[in-house]
């Protein structure tokens, strides 16, 4: 392969110079054209980007992946870096180029290179070896990332880079070690780091964890081939491993903590079964070991949904082959006792003494979770080493409201709700004494005296309010309502 390096550093001073940035390209489209293109339809997008300037031609051709007027940029460099080609006038993307903002929506993070998108209708298929660009799976991981620093990062199965591009500017400084089992999502993954102006990133083919056996990192991310498809199926390297059911994600689990540092974690995406006659979050529990973990689930959908989901995806609904597949997927999950397929998020942090926490959040949550999720893993240990008689005190958590319901003008109310309005924004009925707690906790008075004072006010028996407090706290603690400091 020729050494791209200096056409590409030309290119991203060009990418700058252009202002091709997400915010950029926003302030380019409004919100109209750019929230029809979040929804794959560039017509509006094509519409807004008639003017001929250098930012205007660098959407059409990478972003919007169509071909546009020679006169109207410089295209030696983007020639001679693979990006595109010149030919009757005409420059004609061979690639899709993305800019990424940064996690926090406050800046601009880099690029990712990835193949030409294939939109619905266009009657064609990605593929095998197709590598997808940034998209709303990989967001969300992002999103997800815990947000303290690292010194040595794995990105397991990096595709074009997005995680690795994300997290470059968090090391301190470190290494980060990118692995695919695709040859060319290393390729393009090499671009990306390199348009992104990031040096040193280690690539490594294989699937895994068998290019780093041995080793040890601080973080590992990822977003797996999570696709649960019918045995054996591997047409899509980007989203199908070829193993049965959510084996993938099963053994990635099971292995993290082999590779994690202490203290370290491993945060992916994952795709579950749900199978008849158990509950997922038993099969799902199983799978760890060793760490802290917190698995959530963010939706499930029945079979049916599931494969014309992915069927959509690689864009072959309406061709010959669609009804045959489908009624694969679908005999593929009767045969194993599917009733759904869970979609969710898994965070693991190496600890001695695990705390494991599985359940469902369906709820909008404050983004970025990463910059919380430290706090959230914690209230889980903390949690179940919580007793009123251990004399920590504790602290409400911030942005926490109390609503009170019951008819106008009742003197007591008939149920009390204390309410996140930030982080995960839970809900919780609460009776009188964790009310109570909840307008005196400040992390400055240990819990004892607080419960006397409140078993005082309201005439109730003291050890009745300690026992009543050491039975529902450990639960509002583990759900972020009250921290120990």
């Amino acid at each position: 392969m020729r050494d791209l390096r200096e056409p590409l550093r030309r290119v991203r001073a060009a990418f700058e110079d252009a202002g091709y940035t997400v915010g950029g390209v926003r302030g380019l489209l409004g919100p109209v054209a750019g929230g029809a293109l979040a929804r794959d339809e560039i017509v509006p997008a094509l519409r807004a980007t008639r003017g001929g300037s250098p930012l205007e031609a660098l959407t059409r051709l990478f972003w919007l992946q169509v071909p546009v007027d020679a006169a109207a940029l410089d295209a030696r460099d983007l020639v001679a870096a693979g990006l595109a080609e010149s030919s009757g006038g005409e420059v004609r993307p061979l690639l899709h180029v993305e800019p990424l903002e940064s996690v926090s929506g406050e800046g601009h993070a880099g690029y990712v290179v990835a193949d030409l998108k294939v939109r619905p209708g266009s009657g064609t298929v990605p593929a095998d070896d197709h590598v997808v660009g940034t998209g709303g799976a990989s967001g969300n991981l992002a999103r997800l990332v815990v947000h303290k620093p690292v010194d040595n990062v794995l990105d397991l199965g990096t595709g074009c880079g997005v995680q690795a591009v994300h997290l470059h500017d968090r090391l301190r400084p470190g290494r980060i070690t990118a692995t695919d089992v695709n040859p060319r999502a290393l390729e393009l993954a090499a671009m990306s780091f390199e348009l992104s102006g990031m040096d040193g990133v280690e690539l490594l083919e294989g699937s895994l964890l068998e290019p780093v056996r041995g080793r040890r990192f601080d973080l590992i991310v990822s977003n797996p081939p999570f696709v649960v498809a019918p045995s054996g199926d591997r047409r899509f390297t980007y989203r199908e491993s070829g193993m049965p059911g959510d084996d993938f994600c099963r053994r990635l689990v099971g292995a993290a903590p082999q590779i994690l540092e202490d203290g370290g974690y491993c945060q992916l995406l994952a795709n579950w079964l749900h199978v008849d006659g158990v509950p997922w979050e038993e099969r799902v529990g199983g799978w760890t070991q060793g760490c802290d973990a917190w698995i959530v689930q963010r939706d499930v959908q029945d079979p049916a949904e599931y494969a014309e989901l992915w069927l959509r995806d690689s864009c072959e609904a309406g061709t010959p082959e669609y009804r045959a597949r489908y009624d694969a997927w679908l005999e593929h999950f009767e045969r194993q006792g599917v009733t759904g397929i869970g979609f969710g998020w898994i965070t693991l942090r190496r600890a001695e003494r695990p705390a494991v926490r599985i359940e469902e959040l369906r709820q909008a949550v404050e983004q970025p979770v990463g910059a919380y999720v430290e706090g959230v893993l914690d209230g889980f240990g903390n949690a179940e080493k919580f007793s009123t008689g251990c004399g920590s005190p504790l602290r409400v958590a911030d942005g926490l409201v109390q609503e009170q319901v019951g008819p106008p003008g009742a003197e007591d109310p008939e149920r009390i709700v204390l309410r996140q309005t930030a982080g995960l924004r839970r809900a919780a009925g609460v009776g009188t004494v964790e009310a109570a707690l909840a307008g005196v906790c400040d992390g400055s008075v240990p819990l004892a005296p607080l419960l006397d004072a409140i078993a005082q006010l309201t005439g109730m028996d003291a050890g009745q309010v300690r026992a009543h407090a050491d039975t529902v706290l450990p639960e509002l603690i583990a759900d972020g309502f009250f921290e120990v400091p």
